[in-house]
């Protein structure tokens, strides 16, 4: 999944848009609950360096929220890595490049989506 189609599913299942929150990344998009504003996803490009990735170059990423229990094993998937610049006991990067398949990424997305809702 890219982040094009990302967002085309968060719009199709959650009625959100994008926001950009920092000046200073305008292609960082923020997806935010309507009611608490709380993120539930935030879509970045970064170094592919700051994930340990070999190679220069930038990579797509979104960091979603899960339940602490479950982020070990999933840590040890392919195409997913500690939170880029987050809470890492409770947030994850996961890589928009297709190393990780679209039903297991839009499956964190509802996770996250849950997560933040309180």
């Amino acid at each position: 999944m890219d982040r094009t189609k990302l967002a085309e599913h968060i719009q199709e299942l959650y009625q959100v848009s994008p926001d950009h929150p920092f000046a200073k990344h305008p292609t960082f998009e923020a997806y935010r609950h309507q009611r608490n504003r709380k993120w539930f996803a935030l879509v970045m490009d970064i170094p592919r360096e700051k994930l340990g990735l070999e190679g220069d170059g930038m990579i797509d990423v979104v960091n979603v929220k899960c339940d602490p229990l479950l982020i070990g094993a999933l840590r040890n998937q392919p195409g997913i890595y500690p939170a880029y610049h987050m809470n890492k006991t409770a947030w994850l990067s996961v890589a928009l490049d297709g190393s990780v398949a679209d039903e297991q990424v839009k499956s964190l997305i509802e996770i996250s989506f849950d997560a933040t809702g309180r």
